[in-house]
């Protein structure tokens, strides 16, 4: 996913269409100049769909599209026929979606699953044809519905990456390198700070040709609910994630001060994440003998961490069994 793809929020311009207007006719010939009314329905406006497409990753097609319009319903006519609906809109969305109005901030509804389908903006109403209006009183009404005027508000999509498990750590904790080696997804490595900019995904094959998702979301570092650093714009990613896998590094000058760091910003940014499943693993533990992973064992206190190397790749797999295990377990919850 190149990071100049990778569009997380966009504001448009959604307009329903207009219901078609009821018709006001009459069934009158020459032979029967004084027939009843037969006038029809008018057409549902189209309305603003939004639907769930697990192969898209990014909102940047709609970045540019900043006005949606529906089809207006057209007219009933005579012999009670119904005109036809307006054209609908689709847009196809990634999953994880977040619908919120502009204006209200309120939430309408969230993406979840592919094929799901949401109706943004409904269309208008037909309007009934004077049909519907005839009684033994009123035989000849001279009264038909105008059609429902459309809706037009500005939406909000907002993205929060899907994954079963979210990698959380500073700048340079070995996020990208552990999802390079374990997945085949190709995240930018480079020894300095926020090389990645955008969450990375990749697949984790697992046993008995089983998988699971795995999320770099980019570096947080302290007063990252502040909107510091990438701040904000990340962290909501997270939000989503099953479980989290809290990455310290091996060189870390002080591991427990650095986990609880982390900590605290989930917890600062939403309490919810400070409560979700996590795992505390030590990376580039190539680097570490017996001795000092008893030191960093001790260091953390009650706090139970694992160790593993993406370089070497040991205790990677006792990673993954943790990471599914925990994702099992918080699946029956």
């Amino acid at each position: 996913m190149a990071e100049s793809n990778f569009i997380d929020y966009v504001k448009i311009c959604c307009r329903s269409g207009n219901g078609g207007a009821g018709s006001r006719h009459y069934n009158r010939t020459k032979i029967n100049p004084r027939g009843g009314p037969d006038g029809g329905d008018g057409g549902k406006g189209g309305d603003i769909i939004l639907i769930g497409n697990k192969q898209q990753w990014t909102l940047l097609h709609l970045k540019f599209r900043k006005h949606v319009m529906a089809g207006n319903g057209i007219g009933g006519s005579e012999n009670t026929s119904t005109g036809a609906s307006g054209e609908n809109i689709i847009l196809e969305v990634p999953l994880g979606t977040v619908a919120k109005d502009s204006e209200t901030g309120e939430i309408l509804f969230e993406i979840t699953e592919e094929g799901m389908k949401k109706v943004l903006v409904p269309g208008g109403r037909g309007g009934l044809g004077n049909a519907h209006f005839a009684t033994s009183t009123n035989q000849a009404p001279q009264y038909a519905q105008p059609g429902e005027p459309g809706v037009e508000r500005w939406i909000v999509l907002e993205l929060k990456v899907l994954a079963d498990v979210g990698l959380v750590g500073f700048p340079n904790a070995g996020k990208s390198t552990l999802l390079s080696v374990i997945t085949a997804a190709k995240p930018e490595i480079a020894d300095y700070p926020f090389t990645t900019l955008v969450p990375n995904l990749g697949v984790v094959k697992y046993r008995d040709f089983r998988s699971f998702v795995m999320a770099d979301i980019p570096g947080i570092i302290e007063g990252a609910h502040l909107g510091k650093g990438l701040g904000h714009r990340f962290l909501k990613h997270i939000e989503r994630n099953a479980v989290l896998l809290l990455l310290i590094p091996a060189d870390s000058a002080n591991h427990r001060k650095e986990y609880d760091t982390l900590l605290n910003e989930l917890k600062e940014f939403n309490d919810e994440l400070g409560m979700k499943d996590r795992i505390v693993a030590i990376s580039k533990s190539e680097m570490l003998d017996d001795e000092l992973k008893s030191a960093i064992i001790k260091e953390m206190g009650d706090i139970n961490v694992l160790f593993f190397s993406s370089v070497t790749e040991q205790g990677l797999d006792h990673l993954k069994d943790e990471l599914f295990k925990a994702i099992e377990e918080n699946a029956q919850h």
